[in-house]
């Protein structure tokens, strides 16, 4: 396979609960990434951050001592160490082969529609889960919208917009350019819309699957790799038809979709994502982190062609 630039987008489920659970975990993503490398690709990491931004955001919230802290910023902090963590992993790993090869972490801008119908139907989870009577509460202190979960209680919900551009793509380009590991568009960007000349940073949480197929686009990747939970995309899942798909079409899965095949808050933003991809005429792949290596050489996962 010739050398390749490939964007891999890492589920922040997979990083771990706390932060030390989640610099041990990146010490095996770091492994992947740099025997890439060693292949002679060049390599745009993405990532999710549910869990730690979640996390980040209930620390504030529930504190006595410090003020509130506006969600976008709860974003950043989370792009920060989450960022680190990857970047220091990934730079050991190539230090331990004698490469002196450079890693970077961009805190990035992602720039959404302001008029998205994604902001009048919130829908993406965060936080903790509250009792009925402590999510009325809450809605009407904050402004919050507050949505039943899973029959476990109540959640704040905030909107899921679509990604429009990447504000810091020029800093990528260059990076990339000279041959440096970029970390960027960390769980899905910070969003922000434009009000003028001026970007303003919004609470809402992008897709960081449809944020890395965007990223994809804009630097001309020749691989959008998504690892997530599952060694492959099935059709008929958990029943006794259950169907690996390994190779697959775009018009082929348009055609599963239809059929209600893919669950709207699991495996569907990745297709949806993976299938925007491919139809720039790139190929997709879906697989599972412990697969990745195979995943890479398109010899593991799902790998999804227009």
């Amino acid at each position: 396979m010739p050398m390749s630039r490939i964007v891999v987008s890492l589920g922040g489920n997979a990083l771990g609960k706390t932060a030390t659970e989640q610099q041990e975990l990146v010490s095996y993503v770091a492994e992947q990434v740099v025997a890439l490398i060693d292949e002679g690709h060049e390599v745009v990491l993405a990532h999710g951050n549910g869990p730690q931004v979640g996390m980040i955001n209930l620390a504030f919230t529930e504190s006595s001592n410090t003020p509130e802290m506006p969600f976008p910023e709860c974003g950043a902090m989370s792009q920060g160490y989450i960022g680190y963590h990857l970047q220091n992993a990934i730079g050991n790993a190539l230090k331990k082969r004698g490469s002196n090869q450079s890693v970077a972490t961009i805190v990035t801008q992602v720039i959404v529609d302001e008029e998205d119908p994604a902001f009048k139907n919130p829908t993406k989870p965060i936080g903790a889960f509250y009792t009925e009577e402590e999510a009325s509460k809450i809605a009407e202190e904050h402004g919050f919208t507050m949505k039943a979960d899973s029959n476990r209680g109540y959640r704040r919900v905030v909107p899921s917009p679509m990604p429009v551009d990447v504000k810091e793509k020029a800093v990528i380009k260059s990076l990339l350019k000279d041959h440096h590991v970029v970390i960027t568009v960390g769980g899905g960007g910070i969003p922000v819309i434009e009000k003028g000349h001026t970007l303003v940073g919004v609470p809402a949480v992008i897709d960081k699957d449809n944020a890395s197929a965007k990223l994809a686009e804009i630097v001309d990747a020749d691989e959008l790799v998504i690892l997530t939970a599952v060694d492959n995309v099935f059709i008929d899942f958990a029943t006794e038809n259950q169907k690996a798909l390994e190779h697959v079409r775009v018009e082929e899965l348009e055609r599963y979709i239809a059929e209600g095949h893919f669950a709207e808050g699991s495996m569907l933003p990745k297709i949806k994502a993976s299938m925007a991809f491919a139809k720039t005429g790139k190929t997709a792949v879906i697989a599972s982190l412990k697969n990745a290596k195979d995943a890479f050489k398109q010899k593991s996962g799902t790998i999804i062609k227009n």
